[in-house]
């Protein structure tokens, strides 16, 4: 080798060292794999969303079908005929709604009219309501102020259930799903003769043919509900102001109810009836002792009043254990906002008005009952 490749050999250039590559920070890496994670979550999830959402959506519009729902037909049963009958998409979906906004317990019997592409909740309010085929119902009237006895035997009169599984039903001591005003009842209501008298809102109903005791009792108490909703908005505090309870206020109005006969009344012998409690004085309504004899008699004797009854308001003091009537709108709202005045008697005149004369004073209370006598002849 000569001296000049010796030269270029030395004069060679070194290696150039590569730069080292970074690895990718653990962190990244992990922040990717959750939120790729995270989307195909959410992606499943709003997936889901809008599946059960569709599947509780109209149907595809068509013509009127008819359903019939069986007696003791479960909410499942339901859900599985109206998705044959193309009223629903999906049974199991419509069944979970069902179940998680507590409907389904109170689907009527009948048959009745529905059409493809109704909202669910307008299908859901038409069973509960037995809105069904008009052939297969009934037109039936409560009066206003009858006893659970009346009402009973006046529905079995009609067809519609047995007297006796009616009267039991309404003294059970039980919860009935979706009634809440029956919720107030004091948990203990001593002495009362039945539970549910004055809770049971008389009316002109339209029933389906079939229904059940028990279907007809929780459609009376809804429409205790939705009545007592129509009234001012302050009507719960009026309650308070009046210092008494739900139960209470039910019982005066029932007295009220079976005291009067002319509507303008009702708000003044409210007051004669709060007037006798805040003296106190026992009320001595003839009404209550003839529902706790079970008859209405035109004149009532000595022994009568002497009746040892927790009803005879001649014998005990303040209101009796419960109402004894179930009574209109008219007497509930003369219960909740009385006349003020000085009354504290009231005689019927005899002259067929079905009026009263009021007084202030025992003595004037005499004189009234020799008016009314002379009205008469």
């Amino acid at each position: 080798m000569n001296h000049i490749d010796e030269e270029v050999l030395q004069s060679k250039p070194e290696k150039v060292k590569k730069p080292k590559r970074k690895k990718p920070r653990v962190w990244l890496v992990s922040f990717w794999v959750c939120f790729s994670l995270l989307f195909l979550m959410l992606v499943v999830a709003v997936s889901g969303l809008y599946y059960v959402w569709n599947q509780l959506g109209p149907t595809k519009a068509g013509e009127p079908v008819e359903v019939t729902i069986t007696k003791g037909m479960s909410a499942n049963s339901v859900s599985k005929l109206l998705e044959e009958k193309g009223i629903i998409k999906n049974s199991f979906i419509f069944g979970y709604y069902l179940v998680l906004k507590d409907e389904g317990a109170n689907f009527q019997a009948g048959k009745y009219e529905l059409t493809p592409g109704m909202d669910k909740v307008e299908v859901i309010a038409k069973l509960n309501a037995g809105d069904v085929i008009a052939e297969d119902t009934i037109m039936f009237t409560i009066p206003e102020g009858f006893t659970i006895e009346q009402i009973a035997e006046k529905l079995a009169a009609e067809g519609l259930g047995d007297r006796d599984t009616f009267v039991a039903l309404a003294n059970e001591d039980r919860t009935w799903s979706g009634a809440e005003t029956v919720l107030l009842m004091p948990k203990e209501a001593a002495n009362v003769k039945y539970r549910l008298e004055g809770y049971l809102f008389p009316d002109t109903y339209e029933f389906a043919k079939g229904i059940t005791e028990e279907e007809l009792i929780l459609r009376l108490l809804k429409e205790q509900d939705r009545k007592l909703a129509s009234l001012p908005e302050d009507w719960v505090d009026q309650l308070d102001k009046l210092g008494i309870t739900m139960h209470e206020m039910l019982t005066i109005a029932s007295l009220i109810e079976r005291e009067v006969v002319v509507d303008e009344e009702r708000a003044k012998v409210a007051g004669v009836i709060y007037n006798r409690l805040a003296e106190p004085m026992r009320l001595q309504i003839d009404a209550t002792i003839q529902y706790a004899l079970g008859e209405q008699k035109e004149v009532l004797s000595y022994e009568d009043t002497e009746l040892d009854s927790p009803y005879n308001t001649y014998r005990i003091d303040g209101l009796p254990p419960g109402p004894i009537a179930n009574p209109s709108l008219d007497s509930i709202r003369a219960a909740l906002y009385p006349e003020e005045h000085d009354y504290l008697f009231y005689v019927t005149k005899k002259d067929g008005t079905n009026t009263h004369l009021f007084a202030k004073t025992y003595r004037e209370h005499q004189q009234n009952i020799e008016k009314s006598k002379q009205t008469a002849e």
